[in-house]
């Protein structure tokens, strides 16, 4: 009984072991070498479990997929938990699938988890060693120093693992200078651990380098995590200091106090910041000119300010620095280098402008106008060609009366001294004038007002000389009443000598009477009245009738004076109303406004008073009432409701004198709401009724009824012509039929066209149609032609008027009639006309009397 169970779990042992044995013969026809992970009992989701090499397996493999949903297999073969495991038994196994997809091909790789409880086991005295392993599987601080002599391979450090007490680690480094740029320059032994460096480093280049290292078994697994390792690059102090310009250019005004800041120089160091290789002192090492010292330099900051108030362009415009820049804070032994700073003066209004001379004398001819008289030179020692140095002049003193202008010449710098108002020698035979210059920006410097502008006298001497005729003033005036009679003489324009201040020898001649209303005496310049004058006619403004007036010497020279003649007024004129139609919207507006207007002058003018003018046998007064508004104005309203239409309303404006005037005024009484909508234009009347005329809607339809009318006509005519037979020949009998010879001033018998109507014969058609006027024209007049020529077409051309040519024409053509109606003028139609030896050689045989002679048989 006791050897049965036993047997039994032999069997199941067998059982499992060939089973076991099957599923590696299966994978090992496609299978890759197997791969052991030690892995402890439990593994956290996401945790690193090792690595599988998939190069060695399937190189070519682009499709990876683990058979366990537990693990996640990485391209580089890291193998990842997904979720939490726990191990329940020592072993546990899943397999990686590697394929390609383009040629369909498949190999795996057995991967065999093994807990790691026995290793414990055998070595749990050495617990206590493997917890101090943990503690140094830790980031170690570790740097060089840049530019290292070596020699190399320099050791840096060693990494350990306190696994390799019970595996055999192989150490590993990956990051910047091992795999990646700058390439090869660490390492590390895989069995030691040991950490070297293969060259020197500039840490202006690279500044610290971050390395991975990895401490793996043989058979792949990595009892560690990966180690991050810095490196940093300690710093030497191999760069000089450099400044950001060679030469720096800095402008300072000349008037700066002391302290004011002329610029800032900049310098930078390559070397580890915030240290004292990178720790800058700046200074000044020279100036030039050397005396006196006007500047300084911050040491740290490198702004260069000034140290004295004695810069002065004048004397000295530009100054040359030589400036140092040193590290290690200055210290004797800190890299040092050098640049040239040039500081240049800018000019200020620190200098007075000053005339050369204090006084001046000049002289200028009376009369004269716009000439120059005089220059003024100054002197100013600020840079030529700024507003520091331009002059501006001025006159304080003695032109009062602005006869003197002075301007500054923009290339010389002078003032120049100009007479833009003519003087007169016998009101002044001298002028004092006081000038004075500043320039265009102000004075810098703090003066008294009294020395801050330099000043000169210049003494004017008036010449005299012969002038002509003085018109002044230049307009004069003269009063007359504007109904003065005819030939009434009046005082006129007086020049003068200014010599003798007399007229005499003075001639006068009139340029311009824009009415020809007076006349000038020659010798005296009185004016007699030529024509009489109105106070109220065009060209008077302000009742002030202007003629121009030429005053002349003995010696031709001359002055031109403006005579203003005061019209004054006399009540001469009525009051009239200037609207003279007046539009009544009956619905609307019952009683419009009438406005009043007199020319004469407001002494002669309102209040105005308004009254309907009668007329005999008229009843104006019953259907019309004004009612005064104002001085001017009255209201026009009707009485017993007139209807539509024009009337004639005489009204009599008299002024407050009594002077009146009648207006006889169109009013439309209309159904309109505004005036535009009237559409009455009709003579007005003076009745109770209106006769409406036709309007333009009322016109176009009486144009259009007669258009259509004619439509009509010209349909019917073309129709019968259309009817009848293409004539093939002239009959025999057609001149019997339709001439007739006659020297008598009476009509023929046979005359084709009458009074009320025509007919024409020809062979093969025929055609009615109404002549209109035709035989009254013959009579008034007129004259009358027919032409008879071969062919079937017959035309009858009619023009009406007194002394027009009405012509009927027969013409050959295709049976066709024609019927043409024009007002005035000469109407021809010549399609197919026969000569006059065609027409002879016809009739002659025919009709056996007396020749026809001319072109055509005219009737007179």
């Amino acid at each position: 009984m006791a050897a049965a169970p036993a047997a039994r779990l032999r069997s199941g042992a067998l059982g499992r072991q060939l089973l076991l044995s099957l599923t590696i013969l299966v994978f090992s026809c496609d299978a890759c070498k197997k791969v052991t992970l030690h892995v402890p009992s439990k593994l956290d989701a996401e945790k690193f479990v090792g690595r599988v090499n998939l190069k060695e397996c399937f190189e070519s493999a682009n499709l990876i997929h683990s058979s366990d949903p537990d693990f996640q297999i990485l391209e580089d073969g890291s193998v990842y938990t997904t979720n939490t495991v726990l191990l329940s038994s020592e072993k546990r196994n899943f397999t990686i699938s590697l394929s390609n997809a383009e040629n369909w091909k498949e190999k795996k790789i057995l991967v065999l988890l093994e807990h790691q409880t026995k290793v414990h086991q055998q070595s749990h005295s050495k617990e206590k060693v493997l917890r101090r392993a943990k503690r140094r599987w830790a980031p170690i601080p570790c740097s060089m120093v840049e530019n290292s002599l070596g020699p190399f391979p320099l050791f840096l450090q060693q990494v350990q693992s306190d696994t390799a007490q019970n595996y055999t680690i192989y150490y590993s480094v990956r990051g910047p200078g091992v795999d990646r740029e700058p390439m090869n320059l660490f390492y590390v032994e895989r069995d030691s651990g040991n950490l070297f460096c293969t060259r020197p480093v500039d840490r202006e280049q690279f500044d610290s380098f971050e390395l991975v290292a990895f401490a793996t078994t043989p058979d792949g697994y990595h009892p560690e995590f990966p180690l991050p390792l810095v490196i940093r690059i300690e710093d030497e102090n191999d760069n000089y200091p450099i400044f950001t310009e060679e030469t720096y250019i800095f402008t300072v005004s000349e008037d700066s106090r002391v302290g004011s800041t002329v610029g800032q120089v900049w310098a930078t160091d390559k070397d580890e910041p915030d240290t004292l290789h990178t720790r800058l002192k700046y200074s000044i090492l020279q100036q030039l000119p050397a005396s006196p010292t006007l500047f300084a330099m911050h040491p740290t900051t490198g702004v260069i300010t000034t140290t004295s108030s004695q810069l002065d362009r004048e004397l000295i415009d530009k100054y040359q620095l030589k400036i140092k820049v040193q590290d290690m804070d200055g210290q004797y032994f800190g890299l040092q280098t050098t640049a040239i700073c040039i500081i240049n003066i800018e000019d200020a209004n620190d200098n007075l402008p000053t005339f050369t001379r204090t006084s001046y004398v000049t002289s200028v001819k009376e009369n004269t106008v716009d000439v120059e008289i005089l220059r003024v030179s100054i002197e100013d020692k600020d840079l030529i060609n700024t507003a520091n140095w331009r002059a501006n002049y001025t006159i304080l003193k003695g032109n009062e009366n602005g006869n003197f202008k002075i301007v500054t010449d923009p290339k010389t710098n002078e003032g120049v001294l100009y007479v833009v108002k003519p003087l007169n020698y016998e009101e002044r035979q001298q002028v004092t004038l006081q000038i004075g210059v500043v320039n265009e920006v102000p004075y810098s410097k703090e003066v008294s007002s009294k020395s801050a502008m330099s000043t000169a006298t210049v003494i004017v001497n008036v010449e005299d000389q012969d002038e002509g005729p003085e018109c002044s003033p230049p307009v004069q005036t003269v009063r007359i009443k504007e109904n003065a009679p005819i030939k009434t003489k009046i005082d006129g324009y007086k020049a003068y000598d200014p010599e003798t201040k007399s007229s005499n020898g003075i001639r006068y001649k009139k340029i311009k009477d824009p009415k020809g209303w007076v006349t000038v005496d020659e010798n005296t310049g009185s004016i007699t009245t030529f024509r009489n004058l109105d106070r109220e006619a065009e060209f008077i403004e302000n009742g002030i009738y202007n003629v121009t007036i030429l005053a002349s010497d003995k010696d031709g020279r001359t002055c031109t004076g403006t005579l203003g003649i005061i019209l004054e007024d006399v009540n001469d004129n009525g009051p009239s109303i200037l609207r003279e139609t007046v539009i009544i919207c009956k619905t609307v507006m019952p009683s419009p406004v009438i406005v009043a207007f007199d020319p004469d002058d407001t002494t002669n003018g309102p209040p105005f008073s308004f009254n309907l003018e009668s007329v005999s046998d008229s009843d104006l007064e019953r259907m019309w009432r004004l009612t005064q508004i104002n001085d001017t104005a009255a209201r026009l309203s009707y009485q017993n409701d007139p209807s539509f239409g024009p009337y004639k309303v005489p009204v009599r404006v008299t002024d407050k004198h009594g002077q009146s005037r009648v207006t006889a005024l169109n009013v439309i009484v209309c159904d309109c709401i505004t005036e535009a909508d009237c559409a009455y234009n009709v003579e007005p009347r003076t009745g109770g009724g209106a006769q409406p005329k036709l309007g333009k809607w009322a016109i176009l339809a009486i144009l259009l009824g007669i258009a259509l009318l004619f439509c009509i006509l010209f349909t019917l005519v073309c129709g019968a012509t259309g009817a009848a037979k293409k004539p093939k020949a002239i009959p025999d009998d057609l001149a019997q039929q339709n001439l007739i010879v006659s020297n008598t001033e009476a009509p023929g018998d046979d005359k084709v066209c009458s009074v009320n109507g025509f007919t024409t014969q020809a062979v093969g058609s025929s055609s009615l149609g109404m002549c209109g006027t035709m035989g009254l024209g013959v009579k008034n007049g007129g004259q009358e032609t027919i032409e008879m020529v071969r062919g079937g077409q017959q035309t009858l051309e009619s023009c009406q008027g007194v002394g027009h040519h009405h012509t009927l024409e027969l013409c050959k053509g295709g049976g066709q009639h024609t019927l043409d109606f024009c007002r005035g003028g000469h109407v021809e139609v010549d399609n197919g006309r026969c000569t006059l030896s065609e027409w002879h050689n016809f009739t002659q045989p025919r009709l056996g009397e007396e020749s026809i002679r001319g072109h055509t048989l005219i009737k007179n």
